[in-house]
Order: C-alpha cells, then structure tokens, then sequence
C-alpha cells in the first residue's frame, strides 16, 4: 500500500465495490476510521485492480485525478454475447465460426479517439435514472443513450487460448455469484446451464492503454460486433492510473 500526500492505492477485489473496497481497508486501518476518503475513477462490480483512494484534503483535487489515463489487462471471450457485455448479463451463443486472424486485425481499428456510448447496464443518469434502471425496465428504446469522447492509445495482444463451453461456465458462474446484490444471478445461471456445449470458443487477453472514462466491456462487445461472433469482457484487470501502478499496492 502506497500511503503519500494523501494518496491511498488499494486493490478493489473481483465482485466488490468501490465503497466495499474503501470500507474493507478502514476496517483493517482503525487509524483511518475518522478520515474523510473517496475513491478517484469507479470500477465495474467485475472488474478489480487499482483503486486510487484520496484522503483529507486530497479529496478537492478528485477531478485531476479521474482524468488520468488507464492502463488495463481485458481477457475477452469471443462466441458470446450478453447484455452488460460482461459475465454480470443473460448469454447468448452465436454460431459464427471465430476466425482467429481476423481478431488482431480488427483491434488496430479501435486505436482512435472515438465517441462511446455508454454501456446500457451501467450507472450513468439519463432523465433522473441509471441506464441500468432503464434497461431492467425495457425502456432503453425510449431514450437516447448518451456517449463520451475517449481515446485508445495502444492494444497489445499479451496471449490467445482455446476454451470450451464447460470451462467457461465454471468460471463464469463462480464469479457471478460471488457478487452481492441483486443481479440476476439465478436467472444468469438458468441461461448458462442451458446453453448447447462448443468447444471453440476463443479468450484473447489484451493491454489497452486509454484515456479516463473508457469502458472496456463496450470494447469487448463492439469487437464481437464487428466480428460477427459476439464477444463479452471475460476479466478486466486496471494495473495503472497515470503514474500509479499495481506495484505501488
């Protein structure tokens, strides 16, 4: 843990919360209780790595912080398809044969600066509510998703591996319900077991270095998308915000 200038790097966990992840290190710290902390950058309930945590008076400089660049470690898996475009969504098969040299390819496309709409299972405020709320209502058709200018610098391709339907259910389905809430976890569950069994489906892990505000499941979806195959965020790992990295935890 790296504690300076008010500067606190913590490890959010797999299926924790920002908050949870703030409060889990106060009640490790007792010296802390009294301190006034907030967390610079959310992470998806799926999503872990690097939380950068201001304390006292740090918390008025929030703003420069959430405009850091990220780097991130994404596995996505290629041959599904869900709605929050991670594994925290109802899965969908696709049957298109994944081909392998066409992922690579496609990945130099997305290095740009873009407009990126945010992802419809998430926490941005349209007309008073979460898109998430929309989206458990079915009334996204009603409203016009908003998105935002970001930037990807670099994806580099780290490995590629076969997995089949059987493997990535158990994975899966282990992280899914490690989360606390209502997330449709039974409903997950049901769909998953039901799938048909393959075992060509296709994870490809990457670094993406990019600007704040870049969702790497819409990352994840969109390169499915353009693929033709459907794809999801399998893990996303956050190891850098600016000059902060895993190594200062």
């Amino acid at each position: 843990m790296v504690y300076m200038k008010n500067i606190i790097c913590l490890y959010k966990k797999k299926g924790e919360t920002p908050l949870a992840c703030v409060e889990r290190f106060k009640d490790l710290n007792k010296e802390y209780l009294d301190v006034p902390l907030t967390y610079a950058g959310r992470l998806d309930p799926m999503a872990e790595g690097l939380l950068l945590v201001l304390a006292g008076d740090e918390r008025y400089k929030k703003e420069k912080y959430l405009n850091l660049n990220k780097v991130y470690e994404v596995e996505i898996l290629l041959g599904i398809e869900t709605d929050t475009y991670d594994v925290l969504g109802i899965p969908i098969m696709q049957e298109k044969k994944i081909m392998r040299n066409e992922v690579s390819d496609m990945l130099k496309r997305y290095v740009r600066t873009i407009n990126q709409p945010y992802p419809p299972f998430s926490s941005k405020t349209v007309k008073g509510k979460p898109l998430f709320m929309w989206a458990r209502q079915n009334k996204l058709d009603t409203i016009d998703i908003p998105g935002k200018r970001v930037t990807i610098h670099s994806i580099d391709v780290l490995n590629t591996r076969s997995i089949s339907t059987n493997d990535v259910r158990e994975k899966i389905l282990k992280d899914v319900m490690s989360v606390k809430g209502d997330f449709r976890q039974d409903e997950i569950q049901e769909v998953w077991n039901s799938l048909p069994s393959r075992k060509d489906l296709f994870v490809i892990k990457i670094k993406v270095h990019c600007s704040s505000g870049t969702y790497m499941r819409s990352l994840a979806h969109n390169l499915g998308k353009d693929l033709g195959v459907g794809a999801i965020a399998l893990s996303i790992v956050r190891a850098k915000i600016g000059n902060y990295t895993l190594r200062d935890i």
